[in-house]
């Protein structure tokens, strides 16, 4: 059953634990909580180089607590008990099923954690990959049928640690992440891609890109997950996306738009499968009352 008093509590305290806050999407989140005035304990990966973006700020402890040693956040002292538990840590290549398969483990590993800390509630993101291949609107309530050991693993840590939750007494918030693009954007992304040749004037070369296809802002994501942890009902799972979807080869102009004389794209690459995103978010935003602001054809040129 929900805990009714759980808002009024994080705003009274606002002290979150987060998991994977130095990454893309992470880094937004942690941002954003300072902004809303929350105290943060960021468990890092020592050495990463992605820790360099972490600001220097009372507001902030570190804990050099990467996956495998998790627990080490159970042996600090906390100032004040935190409420909210941010799981974004993820780690492996897609199809890396030995790796996939440990970050189930991980999960449970880190719920764990986060009940023996005295955390009020677990929010964790999943992802677009626990869909597979839709057609149609992608709203929660569609069955799974993942096509890749990432997506798998993501499924499974879903479904286990909801489980768990229950039988640790703990709230659970799952958020399953679309197309993401803004600031700590990682090189390898279709938004970077394109940036880098029109940039330099060489030619994109991508697939027919005329599927329905969905980009939602860093800041956007980061508010959504705080949204969730505030005001997410128990117990369910939530699509993170703008939701305002159009064919892929719309935003990959939009993109184009933002360079002088940029090169035309040639669209004639060959792929196995075409996946499709037209996801709805009506109940984040009924739930939650989380609008997306930004506008991609605004944003992406920054």
């Amino acid at each position: 059953m929900q805990d009714k008093n759980l808002y009024e509590l994080s705003l009274e305290n606002k002290v979150a634990v987060v998991t994977g806050g130095a990454g893309f999407v992470g880094m937004n989140l942690v941002e954003k909580l300072l902004e809303h005035g929350y105290m943060i304990y960021m468990a890092v990966r020592p050495n990463s180089e992605h820790n360099k973006r972490i600001p220097v700020t009372e507001k902030i402890v570190v804990v050099d607590a990467d996956l495998d040693n998790i627990e080490n956040l159970s042996k600090i002292e906390y100032s004040v008990r935190p409420h909210l538990f941010f799981h974004l840590a993820w780690q492996g290549a897609h199809n890396d099923f030995d790796a996939q398969y440990k970050n189930i483990d991980y999960t449970l590993r880190t719920l764990k954690v986060a009940k023996s800390i005295g955390c009020k509630r677990f929010i964790c993101t999943g992802s677009q990959a626990e869909y597979g291949i839709y057609d149609e609107i992608i709203h929660e309530e569609l069955a799974p049928k993942p096509i890749t050991a990432y997506g798998s693993a993501k499924v499974a840590a879903c479904y286990m640690s909801k489980n768990l939750a229950k039988q640790l007494d703990i709230e659970w918030v799952w958020g399953r992440i679309f197309s993401v693009y803004g600031k700590y954007e990682p090189e390898t992304t279709l938004i970077s891609y394109l940036k880098k040749c029109f940039k330099n004037g060489e030619v994109p070369v991508l697939t027919k890109c005329t599927q329905n296809w969905d980009y939602l802002h860093s800041s956007d994501a980061a508010e959504a997950i705080i949204a969730m942890g505030e005001k997410g009902v128990d117990g369910e799972i939530y699509n993170i996306a703008n939701g305002n979807y159009k064919q892929l080869n719309l935003f990959v102009e939009d993109v184009r738009n933002c360079f002088k004389d940029s090169v035309n794209v040639k669209y004639e690459k060959e792929v196995p499968y075409i996946v499709t995103l037209a996801p709805a978010i009506d109940k984040l935003k009924r739930d939650t009352e989380w609008e997306p602001k930004a506008i991609f054809s605004r944003m992406v040129g920054e």
